[in-house]
């Protein structure tokens, strides 16, 4: 039997609905809430994103700061914009456009963002909140996933989860969320040095695949019914689409679909989570900031 297909997209602009309401809410209030995205250059893919996040703040009524910089903008420019949007009272969330220009250094470009502005949730202080399970901005792309797990009312307590990958930005964090006493996991990590590690994911009841590479997932290394979550976004070469590409995630999808019992398509699935939980996070910045509930 196939697996149920998770509809990000749909489960996605349910969140987005409900921010809508509340932002709806706080704007009787006089309060708006913002959002600054800065791009560096012109990174097709960088380029789409920010797109995709104007286009939610639009819909979620609120206010768009982004700003575009020439790939020739230096770190110290780059550096003098951050720190005049944390001065700038109207505005409640910055987030940097990830990858910058080789020339450009990340670790300080993240470091000079205040953190209760930071709803990429990429700051060490609230890397280190999330960690030890304070009140923290948590980064969107794992707090999607677990928002998924939780409204297709997939049990997650005493669930062994195996992650593959251990970026910063999905599976360190993640390990983290899903191991929570609010969502209870046990959670082991595969990375590249990893050995044997069809034996370790076919011990998963929750697998998530967050490597960045195209078919790193087959059918044999999932155990029959497990949940399947594909964080991996991959252009592969397709002649048959005007673009000359198309997006697959880092799972073998058509035949993982036929072991598992729950999985995430790609496009459609980890991916319209990321920006509704920026759309959460930034909601959450203005509240906190003005100090205010909707």
């Amino acid at each position: 039997m196939s697996a149920q297909i998770i509809d990000g997209k749909q489960i996605a602009s349910d969140v987005r609905a409900e921010v809508a309401q509340k932002v709806a809410a706080l704007k009787e209030k006089g309060i708006n809430p913002c959002l600054a995205v800065i791009l560096v250059g012109e990174n097709p893919a960088s380029v789409s994103y920010v797109t995709g996040k104007q286009k939610a703040l639009a819909e979620a009524g609120m206010t768009d700061k982004s700003v575009h910089l020439p790939e020739s903008t230096t770190e110290e420019e780059l550096l003098a914009l951050i720190e005049k949007l944390n001065a700038d009272k109207t505005v409640h969330g910055i987030l940097v456009q990830l990858p910058l220009p080789k020339h450009i250094n990340e670790d300080r470009v993240i470091m000079a963002i205040d953190p209760k502005k930071d709803v990429d949730g990429f700051h060490p202080v609230n890397v280190g909140n999330m960690m030890i399970g304070r009140k923290a901005y948590l980064p969107c792309t794992p707090n999607g996933v677990t928002v998924l797990l939780k409204k297709m009312n997939i049990e997650t307590s005493g669930k062994h989860c195996v992650i593959i990958g251990r970026s910063n930005i999905v599976g360190k964090p993640l390990a983290i969320l899903m191991s929570q006493r609010s969502i209870n996991s046990t959670v082991t990590i595969c990375h590249t040095g990893t050995k044997n590690m069809a034996e370790i994911t076919k011990q998963a009841d929750i697998l998530v695949a967050a490597a960045g590479h195209a078919g790193t997932v087959t059918a044999d290394m999932v155990k029959p019914g497990a949940v399947v979550i594909d964080v991996g976004v991959n252009r592969i070469p397709d002649s048959s689409k005007k673009s000359g590409f198309r997006l697959v995630g880092d799972c073998d999808y058509e035949t993982v679909k036929e072991t598992a019992s729950y999985i995430t398509p790609v496009p459609g699935g980890v991916g319209p989570m990321t920006i509704a939980m920026l759309m959460v996070n930034t909601l959450e910045a203005a509240m906190t900031i003005e100090g205010v509930q909707a």
